[in-house]
């Protein structure tokens, strides 16, 4: 496990390029055509006369058409003599039929998409393998590493990208997601939750996930007996809404986590994320440890269980208090279902203050049955499909519920729909969120 170090609190690495240029005599093991680039990869490694093992393995591993293909790649390349440090039997085992699997996962590995000469490669801190896996790369005055392994020789071009040899065989990771949490031995109270909420099966999966992952020592910190309540058979979808907060789709490393504001959990809410010297921390947890690598993903560990709202649109409006006539609107309607249906929506909620401010008589004569049809196009004239968050908004015309659109404009004095205003944007529900207005919105 990697710590978060003061590279994910963004600061920059003064890289020395001196240390990734290939010696005389490391170039004079290579051969002429193999850095000028007029030969592909595959024809450039065996033609460089110490890559015999990696050509077998390529071929093993029914990759060799991929690395003659159009690209561009950039390949850390193994030696002959890299893979003799092997233990004994591995390469044997690895070339059999049935472990086909397993090498192409290795191989691919040692390939990373694009052309990189190694004047970019010592600007980054990662890359990304072909296998989805992060490559951290370390430069300091002994040399360059990737993975663990030393870059020998830099900038062999190729017609279809380049390469860059290694003194090691890059390993990647060969546990699940639920595997290296259970290996790891501080997570047993995730582990059990997640069998708990029949998840199990889904993170041992393809995916690729990230989850961001809580301490047993974060889930001691919950209020007592809320956990034993979680593990309830009867609370199964509360405490699968609240460890699916806790998961993104894809692989983020966290090189990736500090350059974005926020990120959609698979329960459908954000997860706000903020990055500063002292550390980052995403819907107030901090990470404490980063890119712990997964054959289905990545982990990272945070100190405190995070707990995502637990209320759908119109429980959220009950609660707050200040939509009293929006709420009775909504039952008037018999449009409360919908709003405590999974959607998800967007509601444009106009406050108590916003409904006073109509003509007088206009509420009670909208609550009456026989307005009944009128009622429903003007709240559904607040509503929109999916979840839009204020930073989404664009200006120009959202198609709502009823049919009709409203014109969005973002102005000096905040973001407006048609002539009413947004006071308070992005409160998170199970099934949507909730912008505040000033102004009830009136259909044509």
């Amino acid at each position: 496990m990697k710590k978060l170090s003061t590279a994910f609190a963004l600061l920059t690495l003064s890289l020395p390029l001196a240390a990734l240029m290939p010696s005389e005599e490391a170039c004079a093991s290579s051969t002429a055509t193999s850095t000028t680039g007029e030969m592909n990869i595959i024809e450039t490694a065996l033609g460089a006369g110490n890559f015999g093992t990696l050509a077998t393995a390529l071929a093993a591993a029914d990759l060799v058409g991929t690395l003659q293909g159009k690209g561009p790649f950039t390949v850390f390349a193994p030696t002959d003599e890299a893979f003799a440090k092997l233990p004994k039997g591995t390469i044997e085992s690895l070339l059999k039929k049935e472990n086909r699997a397993t090498l192409s996962t290795i191989l691919t590995y040692h390939v990373v998409g694009g052309k990189i000469p190694a004047a970019d490669v010592v600007k980054q801190q990662s890359a990304t393998a072909l296998n989805g896996q992060t490559l951290e790369i370390s430069v300091d005055d002994t040399g360059v590493t990737i993975a663990g392994a030393k870059i020998i020789v830099t900038d062999l071009h190729c017609t279809n990208g380049i390469i860059h040899v290694i003194d090691t065989v890059m390993m990647p990771a060969t546990s699940t997601i639920i595997e290296t949490a259970l290996a790891a031995g501080n997570f047993t109270t995730l582990a059990a939750a997640l069998g708990a909420a029949d998840l199990v099966e889904t993170l041992q999966g393809d995916g690729p996930f990230t989850v961001f992952a809580p301490t047993d020592e974060a889930f001691a910190a919950l209020p007592k007996g809320t956990l034993e309540s979680l593990l309830d058979p009867r609370n199964k979808r509360a405490l699968s809404s609240i460890l699916t907060h806790h998961v993104v789709s894809g692989r983020v490393p966290a090189a990736q986590v500090i350059e974005r504001k926020h990120i959609v959990s698979l329960n459908g809410q954000r997860l706000g994320i903020l990055a500063d010297p002292q550390g980052v921390t995403i819907a107030g947890s901090k990470v404490i440890v980063t890119d712990i690598q997964c054959k289905n993903g990545t982990i990272h560990v945070i100190d405190t269980v995070m707990l995502p709202s637990s209320r759908n649109i119109v429980e959220t409006a009950v609660e707050a208090g200040t939509f009293k006539t929006l709420v009775a609107a909504v039952g008037a309607g018999g449009l409360a279902e919908v709003l405590q249906g999974e959607g998800p929506f967007t509601v444009f909620a106009p406050t108590d203050d916003a409904f006073a401010a109509l003509p007088e008589g206009t509420v009670p004569s909208l609550l009456l049955p026989e307005n009944r049809d009128r009622l429903v196009a003007l709240l559904k004239y607040h509503v929109v499909s999916g979840r839009v968050y204020s930073d989404q908004l664009a200006a120009g015309d959202v198609a709502t519920l009823n049919g009709a659109k409203v014109k969005v404009s973002l102005r000096k004095a905040g973001a407006f729909l048609n002539e009413s205003k947004v006071t308070a944007a992005d409160i998170e529900t199970t099934n949507g969120v909730i912008h505040v207005l000033d102004k009830v919105l009136l259909p044509n």
